[in-house]
């Protein structure tokens, strides 16, 4: 079997377990959406008005065409991209961008079919952990350490490019930042007499205050597909488990999961879930829970940072809400063994062929698309967040977003997803096992065994 056809099966089986978002909810619509584009292949215009970016950083020489492939098919999105794209082009009359756009789906589904045919494009969009591992371990990902120098390199925030930094190479240009966050509302607490919690056992503590006062269930939880869950897990791993325990065994050649601090975690999300979480969760959407926080019946919610406009005015929340929300890291337990500094989230990313005959200009454009000016029209066209720093301003954004940014700069690392950070197999017990466990049919020992059971596994097939 080709190391391209091998790739292209691990992807198939990833596909399974990698869900929308860097493995999570389905990116957030902006606040007002725009209209143009639709998925599939569109060679863009080369001419666009000057604000879609600013002067190209590429030599003149420059001649070519290039290919890229991106989850940004939904017409909301995709007109950033082109515009991106056309400017890039008028400054260079001699470089074709050609960008096909696809959905979250549509990219796997051709990636799988591209790495069995060594036939990817120049540029294609990946998602951060052992996703992007696959193509880096197959040679199909070009080393940009060399290349992503200078101003550019610290024009990015470091959380960002750790994501996409394996054995100390970078291999990713990371282009939008996400992070979760446990969401409350203020008033709520101030008119109960509530603390906001600083640990995980002032969260319990709050949580039984408020079920106390008639507010059942403060944690708005649905977990229908299984990725909310997920997302507790991805963040109490990085509480409890030492960072170098965590790196080992999120690496499919090295992982065994026998450090006692994954059961501490799976515990810690059975207390959160006894104390706080809406109960039948399985069977819940994550929008219809998220809408039940929105409504100020519940005070408190997890969610990414990229779905936060939907708290804000202009994104349709009520006053009483939009007026009154802050956020905070999920509380870490006293006393925790692993990086109580890491910060669950990841970036999303585009990668370049290794085998393109066109690097210069892909990593040229990668450039351009992440220059201040592009990073500050990202977040102000589409709503999301850029790991560039300065891109959000009072100007584009509203203040929780601008209190994101400084906090994912604090962060010590980046806790990724934790079903696109581990092999599938190991993912995939995760799922189905923390979905046990809220059904009541699972143990955390029941879990843990589960999850070495498949790190056995995936370990015998590297």
């Amino acid at each position: 079997m080709t190391i391209g056809k091998r790739l292209a099966g691990l992807l198939a089986t990833a596909a399974l377990i990698v869900t929308a978002c860097g493995g999570s909810s389905a990116t957030a619509a902006p606040p007002a959406a725009s209209t143009g584009a639709s998925s599939g292949a569109s060679t863009v215009p080369s001419a666009v008005p000057s604000s879609a970016g600013s002067a190209s950083s590429a030599a003149p020489a420059l001649s070519g065409s290039i290919t890229v492939l991106d989850k940004y098919g939904d017409p909301r999105y995709a007109p950033y991209f082109d515009g991106v794209a056309a400017a890039y082009m008028a400054a260079n009359p001699n470089v074709k961008v050609t960008i096909d756009h696809e959905t979250d789906q549509g990219v796997k589904d051709k990636l799988t079919a591209m790495a069995a045919s060594n036939s990817l494009p120049d540029i294609y969009f990946s998602w951060a952990g052992d996703y992007t591992k696959k193509f880096v371990r197959a040679g199909m990902a070009l080393d940009l350490t060399a290349k992503v120098t200078g101003d550019w390199l610290n024009s990015f925030g470091s959380a960002a490019l750790s994501a996409y930094t394996y054995d100390g190479k970078l291999y990713g240009v990371p282009i939008t930042l996400d992070a979760k966050y446990l969401a409350y509302n203020k008033k709520m607490f101030s008119d109960n007499g509530i603390a906001v919690p600083t640990t995980l056992e002032e969260l319990l503590s709050a949580c039984d205050a408020f079920t106390a006062k008639g507010i059942k269930q403060p944690i708005a939880f649905g977990n229908q597909f299984g990725w909310p869950a997920i997302h507790y897990m991805t963040q109490l791993n990085a509480y409890d488990v030492p960072a170098a325990t965590l790196a080992t065994d999120y690496n499919p050649a090295t992982g065994a999961f026998t450090d006692p601090g994954y059961l501490k975690a799976l515990q810690d999300f059975a207390d959160i879930n006894q104390h706080c979480l809406t109960q039948g969760s399985n069977g819940i959407s994550h929008e219809n829970a998220q809408a039940n926080f929105i409504n100020s019946k519940v005070p408190m919610h997890y969610l990414e940072s990229v779905e936060f406009s939907v708290l804000t005015k202009a994104g349709g929340a009520p006053d009483e809400i939009a007026n009154n929300w802050g956020f905070m890291k999920l509380p870490a337990p006293s006393g925790a063994a692993g990086d109580t500094g890491a910060l669950e989230g990841a970036p999303d990313g585009f990668l370049v062929n290794a085998n393109s005959p066109h690097v210069d200009i892909a990593v040229d454009f990668l450039k351009f698309l992440t220059s201040l000016d592009n990073a500050q029209k990202l977040t102000k066209d589409l709503g999301w967040l850029s790991p560039i720093k300065g891109s959000a301003t009072a100007d584009n954004t509203f203040p929780q977003n601008i209190q994101v940014v400084d906090d994912i700069s604090k962060a010590s690392s980046m806790a990724i997803w934790l079903d696109t950070v581990t092999q599938s197999d190991v993912a995939k017990a995760y799922l189905d096992g923390v979905q046990g466990m809220l059904d009541g049919k699972k143990t955390p020992a029941d879990v843990v065994a589960g999850v070495q059971a498949a790190a056995a596994s995936a370990k015998s097939s590297q």
